[in-house]
């Protein structure tokens, strides 16, 4: 086999205490009973999962081989510290408390599972509880989770850095990745800022030398300890998995001197897979190194300790057969426990916004003309002087330049640059490490520097972010702010004027807003910053400073800075006449940025004729403003910049045929660019794709006519 056991010397370190015992360790025996009752518990319950494959039947791992290290990490945790475990740390949840039953509670997806409530999987935790560590919502632990428990790491040192800390706990995070997904390119991300931040972040790899049915050797060139040297700055060690004494000793130590020194630290376990990859991947259809792994066994190991420590084979073993009895009668309490109520399906989607109504002065008395972007300049400014507990990060947004389009200027010079700083190219962090401030108390505020190049932080938006109020039960809803400079501006070329409005709207769970001038800029800005939930801001790189001609209505007066704008609130950019209304002679224009001064240059040749709704959010967007177009008009056209086919456009146009059938005195219009997959770089073929007043205009007319 190719696997590298065979060069593992499995010792227990010797050395003087004051026990009376017959072998000297430099830990409590007690603690090492302690882990071995623990270790029958987590035995007993991987049997008894086998045992009754048509009860379990939802997919399922176990730490069977890998409960040594385990339990010497939870031991050593304290009720401030947080822990990010995988699919297979069953373990260490019970050694920071969590009974048996409470596990098996998710395992059978039973309504009172304390982590999901019957959502997700066995050992997908996510914990707030008094005096045990915190465990945050993640996804399957395949490495996407490095990345928010690394901004669990960044959330803790930014909140030292600014004394908001308490200064009497050090809190450390500990990030559990078994070794094959450390060749996930995301680890990376999160090693690379580990590193360059500094973080008290450990990354603790459990190697089993397989992932499902494919061994080290398949997988990766070094494994994650070598992989690690690249990284300047991280500190590594190697631990053996199958001694408990080592393990403990080892975390013992690594987790003081984190505590410390504030550093990131690998910890590189060897350890054996005993049980199944998951119940639904077995390990007999393809396993041929069982005896070599069974050899490595803790569990024999534990005993064989305990009994040169003086324990009797006879408590020992009943020690056992109680623990199997005890999971026995867990197991099927668990069984017995009701099924979680459906009419709970949707609860969790959102966490409630305070924000409801609107609130302050849109257009306060003298007050001052502003561009889009200065206004949300002025909305960040705002926010981070009242709150030191927001941040503002991403691409160029730093000290030097402040934005590549001016968006942060001043502020880093302000603020310094622990708040307001520069990220490497590195858009799955950006988004993923929001999760990860978010749940330490920050309010982060992101950028991604193009719509175009949002693509690698999907993953981490759609896997972590959208999940994490849903799957937690609320515990763990991610309050952050994501904002993406949008659309076509003029020779942009295909990766600088994109709009992608239409990919992220499926996705439940997160809000998006997409405004169209300087006020609703600043007041969605403030809405998007408090609200507990993860919003996209989409911000139209052609609106920021009025220069695209027919836009200068996008500059407005400056609110005042406790104005805010409610999501889910249509507003009405213009008006049509009563007796247009009144003669059957209207149209109502449905859209967002961009295209409301499309809309707008085009009513001039129809003057009166055409009524426009900003939506101003998209997710949610205004159903009740939008019907009542419907119902007032009797013709409506919905207008976007984004390319038409299975756009967000199309969609809500077949929605309005639907609900209001009986109202429509036309087919709804759609009108959008032109289906490609690039915005090309030449002007004149950009002109072509994009919609123009023209283009609407002659839209208009046709359903005038119809």
């Amino acid at each position: 086999m190719r696997t590298a056991f065979s060069k593992i010397a499995v010792r227990f370190t010797m050395s003087p205490t004051k026990t009376s015992t017959k072998v000297k360790i430099n830990i409590d025996p007690a603690i090492v009973k302690r882990a071995y009752q623990l270790m029958c518990k987590a035995r007993a319950m991987a049997d008894i999962y086998d045992e009754n494959r048509q009860i379990t039947k939802y997919v399922h791992s176990t730490s069977k081989g890998h409960e040594a290290i385990q339990l010497a990490t939870a031991f050593q945790l304290e009720p401030f510290d947080w822990i990010a475990p995988y699919y297979r740390d069953e373990s260490i949840l019970l050694g920071i408390g969590m009974e048996p039953y409470e596990l098996m509670l998710q395992l059978l997806a039973k309504g009172d599972d304390p982590f999901s409530g019957g959502r997700s999987y066995y050992c997908h935790p996510s914990l707030r509880r008094e005096g045990m560590p915190k465990i945050a919502h993640q996804s399957s632990a395949t490495g996407m989770q490095a990345i928010p428990t690394t901004g669990i790491a960044h959330g803790i040192h930014y909140l030292e850095s600014q004394g908001l800390g308490d200064p009497d706990q050090k809190p450390v995070t500990i990030c559990s990745l078994g070794d094959g997904s450390v060749t996930e390119g995301e680890v990376s991300e999160a090693m690379q800022m580990a590193v360059l931040h500094q973080l008290p972040v450990i990354y603790l790899v459990q190697d089993n030398d397989w992932g499902i049915s494919a061994s080290g050797d398949e997988m990766r060139a070094m494994d994650a300890y070598e992989f690690a040297a690249g990284f300047k700055g991280m500190k590594r060690v190697r631990l053996n998995g199958s001694d408990f004494v080592d393990c403990y000793e080892g975390m013992q130590k690594v987790i003081a001197e984190v505590r410390k020194k504030r550093i990131p630290y690998l910890v590189h376990v060897k350890v054996p897979l005993l049980g199944h990859h998951t119940s639904g991947v077995r390990r007999e259809w393809y396993r041929d190194d069982l005896d070599e792994h069974l050899a490595l066994d803790p569990f024999p190991r534990m005993k064989a300790l305990l009994l040169e420590l003086g324990e009797s084979a006879d408590e020992l073993e009943q020690m056992r057969l109680d623990m199997r009895a005890e999971m026995e009668l867990a197991f099927q309490r668990a069984v017995n426990a009701p099924e979680p109520d459906v009419s709970t399906l949707q609860h969790h989607v959102w966490a409630p916004t305070p924000i409801t109504e609107e609130k302050g002065v849109r257009h306060p008395e003298g007050g001052q003309e502003v561009i889009m972007v200065d206004a949300a300049l002025h909305a960040m400014d705002e926010l981070l002087r009242k709150h030191p507990e927001a941040l503002l990060y991403g691409q160029d947004v730093g000290i030097r330049l402040g934005g590549v389009f001016r968006e942060a200027a001043t502020l880093a010079q302000k603020y310094g640059t622990d708040r307001v700083f520069n990220t490497p190219i590195q858009e799955a962090y950006i988004v993923g490490s929001t999760a990860g401030m978010s749940a330490v108390g920050c309010i982060p505020v992101v950028e991604i520097q193009f719509a175009d190049y949002i693509w690698p932080g999907i993953n981490q938006l759609v896997t972590e972010l959208s999940k994490s109020c849903y799957l937690s039960m609320g515990k763990y809803p991610v309050q952050s702010v994501i904002r993406v400079p949008t659309g076509a501006y003029g020779g942009g070329g295909p990766y600088h004027s994109g709009t992608v409005e239409s990919s992220i709207l499926p996705i439940n769970g997160i809000k998006v807003a997409y405004p169209s001038n300087a006020a609703d800029m600043k007041g969605l800005m403030k809405a998007a910053f408090y609200d507990p939930n993860p919003v996209v801001m989409f911000e139209h790189k052609g609106l920021y400073w009025s220069k695209v001609p027919g836009t200068e209505e996008a500059k407005t007066v400056e609110p005042d800075s406790d104005y805010i704008v409610p999501f889910g609130k249509a507003r009405i950019a213009l008006e049509a006449s009563a007796d247009a209304v009144q003669n059957g002679e209207s149209i109502g224009v449905i859209t967002y940025g961009m295209g409301v001064y499309w809309a707008k240059a085009a009513s001039k040749k129809l003057p009166g004729k055409i009524e426009i709704l900003d939506l101003r959010t998209l997710a949610p967007y205004d159903e009740e403003a939008i019907y009542a177009q419907v119902e007032k008009h009797g013709k409506i056209l919905v207008l976007t910049e984004e390319t038409l086919n299975n756009s967000f456009a199309e969609a809500l146009a077949g929605k309005i045929a639907r609900d209001r059938f009986e109202y429509l005195d036309a087919p709804v219009q759609t009108l959008g660019s032109v289906d490609t997959s690039a915005v090309p770089m030449n002007m004149g073929l950009e002109k072509v794709m994009l919609p123009n007043a023209e283009k609407v205009q002659a839209k208009l007319e046709w359903l005038l006519a119809y």
